[in-house]
């Protein structure tokens, strides 16, 4: 785990500079190495919904929303949900999976896991999102790229200009495939609906079956920088929002 990222510090970071935003905070699964927490600040525009951290491995995600947060780039003109440690077993130890092996982003289909299990229901409680932004990363890459499910009007400038933002820190990754995917362009995979695995579900795809219509994976190289990928991180998210409006 890169030195940048300390659990469970970054627990109390977060929960300091939330607080000072106006988020009000949900404990959703108590575990041994600490809360999973949501964080929600009502505002008068779209329900954007944002997590990072299902990931133990990825530290970047949650850094990139503690940045964000200090930085009040979670303003009013949306309501906000904010997930930042899905994992708090897989962070605590710095591996992909949870304290038992799972790969909790592929758990909620069969939602196996006490994790996935909270995690749903709490989203099943409230009204579901216009836009999901999910904060990852990839060892096999060398560039950024993100995933767009998207079941509204196709806008091909906007993942142009995501790519564009992000630029400073990475080109978009490239090749025939991308993370076993065919992309539609240089960084950008254009996925459907549907999981690849049919009983591994991603968040993703679990909140697109809620009827989120819009949702988009950030993933920058987990070789670089940890400054660089969390200011990646940032670049395409605050690039998003200005989209969105």
């Amino acid at each position: 785990m890169d030195e940048l990222f300390k659990w469970p510090d970054f627990l109390d970071d977060f929960a300091e500079a939330a607080l000072r935003q106006g988020f009000l905070s949900d404990v959703l699964l108590d575990t041994q190495d600490g809360p999973m927490m949501a964080w929600e600040k009502e505002g008068d525009g779209s329900l954007v919904y944002s997590s990072a951290g299902i990931h133990g491995d990825e530290p970047a995600g949650p850094l990139a929303l503690l940045e964000m947060m200090r930085a009040g780039s979670f303003s009013s003109r949306h309501h906000w949900l904010i997930c930042p440690t899905l994992n708090p077993g897989g962070l605590a130890l710095g591996r992909r999976e949870n304290r038992e092996g799972i790969d909790l982003n592929r758990d909620y289909s069969l939602k196996r896991t006490p994790e996935v299990s909270a995690h749903s229901e709490w989203l099943a409680r409230g009204r579901v999102p216009d836009v999901f932004v999910s904060l990852h990363e990839d060892w096999e890459s060398k560039g950024f790229y993100f995933y767009e499910i998207n079941l509204l009007e196709d806008q091909p400038q906007r993942a142009a200009e995501i790519l564009e933002a992000v630029a400073e820190h990475f080109p978009a990754e490239t090749g025939p495939e991308i993370d076993g995917h065919e992309p539609r362009a240089a960084g950008w995979i254009y996925h459907g609906a549907e999981a690849d695995l049919p009983n591994e579900w991603p968040e993703a795809i679990y909140l697109a079956k809620q009827g989120c219509p819009l949702s988009f994976t950030f993933e920058t190289p987990s070789q670089a920088d940890l400054t660089k990928r969390v200011a990646a991180h940032v670049s395409a998210f605050q690039r998003l929002l200005r989209l969105i409006g």
